[in-house]
């Protein structure tokens, strides 16, 4: 009679810790996603409460004024780019594009010197858009209106003789392009950022003026249908 009763006890007691392991299992399976939603809705009320005008960057960049500086062509460029919400950065860039070449096989020179003008709109990436680091994708329109120079040695005619001068001062040309670009924006120090970009431009629409031998687009660079470039910028944000 112990030992049944005993046993009895024993299957009560199973019976009793298994109907509240029953009760207290959907509590804690309802709670995750309760849990969930909550951090959702947090995250989303930080963002929320993230003023849309988070302040503005000054840049300049240090690729085209170092390519100027070791051969016959390169750019100076600056821009402001303006921080909405730690997510979009709507962007001017302005610069002034210089070429001064001489082809020593053909003896033809090319000289010209102009601004251009870029506008357009980055994208902060990251999953965490209010970190110091940026991950940033983009896209700009661009336009140069410019005069150039071209130089060439006298042209012999090979049937009658004599030679004419090959010489085109202040031909009108234009260019309109476009930009895709992906780049990363650190914060150093302080005000201090550095940030480099990857671009690829494409001509859009372009008017090579009265000789059609444009070697150098102010902005763009060396004549071709696209391009691939980089930069390298200095940044101060306020």
């Amino acid at each position: 009679m112990i030992f049944r009763s005993s046993i009895s006890t024993s299957i009560l007691r199973n019976i009793v810790f298994s109907l509240l392991l029953l009760t207290i299992t959907p509590d804690v399976s309802a709670q995750k996603p309760q849990n969930n939603t909550q951090e959702k809705i947090y995250a989303n009320s930080v963002d929320d409460s993230i003023p849309l005008f988070r302040g503005f960057q000054v840049k300049a960049d240090m690729v085209g004024l170092v390519q100027k500086m070791v051969s016959d062509y390169g750019q100076y460029e600056a821009g402001v780019r303006v921080n909405l919400k730690d997510k979009y950065f709507p962007v001017i860039e302005l610069g002034l594009g210089k070429a001064d070449h001489t082809d020593i096989i053909t003896q033809t020179s090319y000289n010209t010197s102009a601004p251009y003008g870029k506008i357009g709109m980055d994208f902060n990436i990251m999953k965490n858009k209010h970190d110091i680091y940026r991950v940033l994708i983009g896209i700009r329109y661009a336009y140069t209106s410019f005069k150039f120079n071209v130089e060439h040695a006298d042209l012999t005619d090979p049937v009658w003789g004599g030679t004419t001068p090959f010489v085109g001062h202040n031909i009108k040309a234009n260019c309109h392009w476009a930009e895709l670009l992906a780049g990363v924006d650190a914060k150093i120090w302080g005000p201090l950022h550095l940030g480099w970009s990857v671009r690829y431009k494409r001509r859009l629409k372009y008017d090579n003026g009265d000789l059609g031998n444009v070697w150098y687009v102010p902005g763009f660079g060396k004549q071709g249908s696209s391009l691939i470039t980089g930069t390298f910028d200095v940044i101060l944000e306020f």
